[in-house]
């Protein structure tokens, strides 16, 4: 019987810095603004993460004051924490 090793975006900081990197690889249109799906595509497509595990992320990324959600639930905006992480 083979068990499954711990999946890598399990824990939120972990998920919610590779939304970061995600985020950051997009150039922001007007505004500033990053389309949702420029990272919940790559994060559950390429990265493999679970729908849970990128949603955990991506509150994380909210709550530590790096990502700005808008309301409407198309885009997001990196504010300066976000971008502090890569300087």
């Amino acid at each position: 019987m083979k068990l499954k090793g711990e999946r890598p975006y399990s824990d939120h900081e972990k998920a919610a810095r590779r939304i970061m990197e995600h985020a950051r690889a997009f150039d922001p249109i007007q505004d500033g603004r990053i389309y949702i799906e420029k990272i919940t595509r790559p994060m559950i497509d390429e990265d493999k993460a679970t729908p849970a595990e990128y949603r955990a992320g991506l509150q994380h990324a909210i709550g530590q004051g790096w990502l700005e959600y808008h309301e409407s639930g198309t885009f997001v905006k990196m504010k300066q924490a976000g971008k502090d992480l890569f300087a």
